[in-house]
């Protein structure tokens, strides 16, 4: 995560593990399709991902790449781990190691774009090197390759952009989109305290604007994001990373099927 943001431009576009038995039978179910008709769908934007093509669907099979997605400390490691054991899948891990990111939480000048530039090299290389190995099983990734976009768009300066804009689309442009996409969502005022409460030290310099600008880009996002299935998941009122109760009420709605665009809104507990 970035802490010093350039004015916001839209995109073109081991946590607790009580109880988490729900049989492995349940969780593939959320992978089939819904009928036709029985779901919503949002306007479409002018992102790379929403101008790839998707191939007709022939009848209810099950997608095999997901991504979980969302802003900092929202849950999707903790996610994206209990799936890919359930759905015995791959996993392509988002990159942790940028060795820029100390310069960038520095202000040292020309870091942001440094860092930028590393983690598009770095997530389009990790996405290839997995869709490049035939393998029975779903594909689970951390991170949509356009999440690498949200943040250049935040801290980017316009003359840096341009360049990045350039590279990302050479290096992004035959990259599918996924079938299937889980946006984990939560309140900037609920994210400001899962960080306070267990952020590292990087993440303890975080400007709390800087965490509201992060969660209106993403919500701006996949607002008119169309390349894939869309599942929205409202966390600000539960937390399944502290209780095993919380994680059963998501697991739950992911029996269900995602087709379109979907929501949940779960209400916790009181």
């Amino acid at each position: 995560m970035f802490l010093h943001s350039h004015p916001c431009r839209a995109p073109t576009n081991s946590p607790r593990t009580a109880d988490h038995t729900l049989p492995d039978s349940a969780i593939i179910r959320l992978l089939i399709p819904a009928a036709p008709g029985s779901h919503e769908t949002m306007p479409g934007n002018d992102s790379s991902a929403a101008k790839r093509a998707r191939l007709p669907q022939r009848g209810p099979q099950p997608p095999r790449s997901i991504v979980i997605e969302g802003p900092l400390r929202v849950g999707k490691t903790t996610l994206a781990r209990i799936l890919a054991e359930r759905l015995h899948a791959r996993r392509i891990y988002d990159c942790e190691d940028n060795p820029f990111l100390a310069g960038f939480y520095n202000a040292k000048p020309g870091s942001a774009f440094r860092a930028q530039m590393y983690f598009l090299i770095e997530r389009q290389k990790r996405l290839r090197e997995a869709l490049a190995v035939e393998a029975p099983g779903p594909l689970l990734s951390d991170f949509l390759m356009e999440k690498d976009r949200i943040f250049a768009n935040l801290n980017l300066d316009d003359e840096e952009l341009k360049v990045y804009e350039r590279y990302y689309e050479a290096l992004t442009a035959d990259i599918p989109a996924p079938d299937l996409v889980i946006y984990l969502q939560a309140k900037p005022e609920v994210l400001r305290a899962r960080i306070a409460k267990k952020a590292s030290r990087d993440e303890s310099h975080i400007a709390p604007e800087y965490i509201e600008e992060v969660a209106r880009a993403y919500e701006h996002f996949f607002f008119h994001y169309a390349a894939s299935d869309l599942l929205v998941i409202n966390t600000s009122d539960i937390d399944f990373v502290e209780r095993s109760e919380d994680l059963q009420l998501l697991l739950r709605r992911l029996q269900e099927p995602v087709k379109g665009t979907q929501y949940f809104l779960p209400l916790g507990a009181e």
